[in-house]
């Protein structure tokens, strides 16, 4: 199991400008009481607001898909599959169709039936400390799920940001079916804000991780510390096999906040990232590779640098969840409150973005695939930014082309 982070590296540079953004972070938060990153009203602090391996262990981040989408494309909400939610953050589709969703503030995973809309609560998980933008946040099920009945989860504890396994027990009483936590990894620095929190298995088998710098931005490009990256993984915790640099579970780092994680048809990964004043960006992940933060936010032309697919004003979108569907990105906007879509071409966008539900349902937290042209989308108007509508939160089923 991999434990701890390991100590900071930083040159001069990083070091100023770290402490230069860290005492800019704090004014902002003391003036405007909230993060901005996922929706707050000034600035953008927090989530909200405003390998080098072989291919068959690492995700091609290069080619072409066999089918360009077609510039234009649409969006029809074909029901509401659930209202009543609490801070909903995590989804996880099981086989037989009902959807697990995590509560980002009350810590708990319920079982949504896909068909009625019921909701059933599992349990609770024990360690979880919510606070700002931390909780318990993303979810996924294990690769082995029909034998092991495995849920992993990323959640905040009291000292870290960390990843643990729990066994679904469904012959248990109900609220009692979550078995005790496991611990994956931990040491992921925590904050009130840039938690990152989203993990998925990829193609490879491998588990992803999305973290967050937590407001101190000198995480990002050290490549000791687990904050600011895209970090994969064995099941069991163990920097996965291929990883670009020895023994450790960085994947990609100069991240911000990631908070999306996606794969599409050539099994290529594709990852959202909250901007700071100025661009929201989806990136195309190549194992090894340096996006940037702090010292570029969106398309900086320096070749040291992995430059975003496409990025978007602050205010446009704040993205969280992403989601891959006929042949487009599909991607989660906070303070945007819309879903967009990027049409791709390899790596590219092979068309202009275009965004859906503008307002129709507030802030837009994750995106999720539902099987073929079909996606689930979970709203997230309960977190403290919006002031929720009858109903929030909910999960949508939608038609995608």
């Amino acid at each position: 199991m991999k434990t701890g982070t390991c100590p900071r590296r930083r040159d001069e540079i990083v070091q100023r400008r770290a402490v230069t953004a860290a005492l800019a972070a704090a004014v902002l938060l003391l003036t405007a009481g909230c993060s901005a990153d996922d929706g707050g009203t000034v600035g953008r602090g927090s989530d909200s607001s405003s390998p080098g391996g072989t291919a068959a262990q690492s995700p091609s981040a290069t080619g072409t898909d066999a089918r360009t989408p077609p510039a234009k494309g649409s969006v029809k909400v074909l029901r509401t599959v659930t209202t009543g939610l609490s801070t909903p953050w995590g989804l996880a589709p099981l086989d037989e169709g009902d959807l697990l969703v995590s509560s980002r503030d009350d810590a708990t995973i319920t079982r949504v039936a896909a068909d009625t809309g019921k909701k059933t609560e599992l349990g609770e998980v024990p360690g979880v400390s919510p606070a700002g933008e931390g909780g318990l946040l993303g979810i996924a099920l294990s690769p082995e799920y029909a034998s092991d009945h495995m849920i992993y989860a990323y959640f905040t504890s009291a000292s870290d940001n960390r990843v643990v396994r729990m066994v679904y027990n469904e012959k248990k009483p109900v609220g009692q079916q979550l078995g005790a936590p496991d611990t994956v990894l931990r040491g992921i620095p925590k904050g009130v804000v840039h938690n990152g929190g989203r993990i998925a298995f990829g193609p490879d088998g491998m588990l992803y991780v999305g973290t967050g710098e937590r407001g101190d931005t000198g995480l990002s490009q050290d490549k000791e510390s687990l904050g600011g990256k895209i970090l994969r993984l064995t099941p069991e915790g163990e920097p996965a096999p291929g990883n670009p640099f020895p023994d450790s579970p960085v994947y990609s780092y100069g991240h911000r906040n990631v908070q999306g994680l996606a794969w599409d048809r050539e099994q290529r990964l594709f990852a959202s990232e909250f901007g700071q004043n100025t661009w929201d960006e989806l990136n195309a992940i190549k194992p090894g590779d340096n996006y940037g933060w702090p010292e570029a936010e969106g398309d900086s032309g320096d070749g040291d640098f992995h430059d975003p697919v496409h990025q978007w004003g602050t205010a446009e979108a704040s993205p969280s969840g992403v989601a891959y569907a006929e042949g487009s990105v599909w991607m989660a906007g906070l303070r945007g409150q819309r879903l967009w879509r990027v049409p791709l071409d390899g790596t590219k966008t092979s068309a202009e973005p275009q965004a859906f539900l503008e307002e129709e349902y507030g802030r837009l937290r994750t995106v999720a695939p539902a099987g073929g042209n079909r996606l689930w989308l979970v709203t997230s108007n309960t977190d403290g930014r919006l002031q929720p509508k009858d109903g929030d939160d909910r999960i949508l089923e939608l038609e995608v082309s």
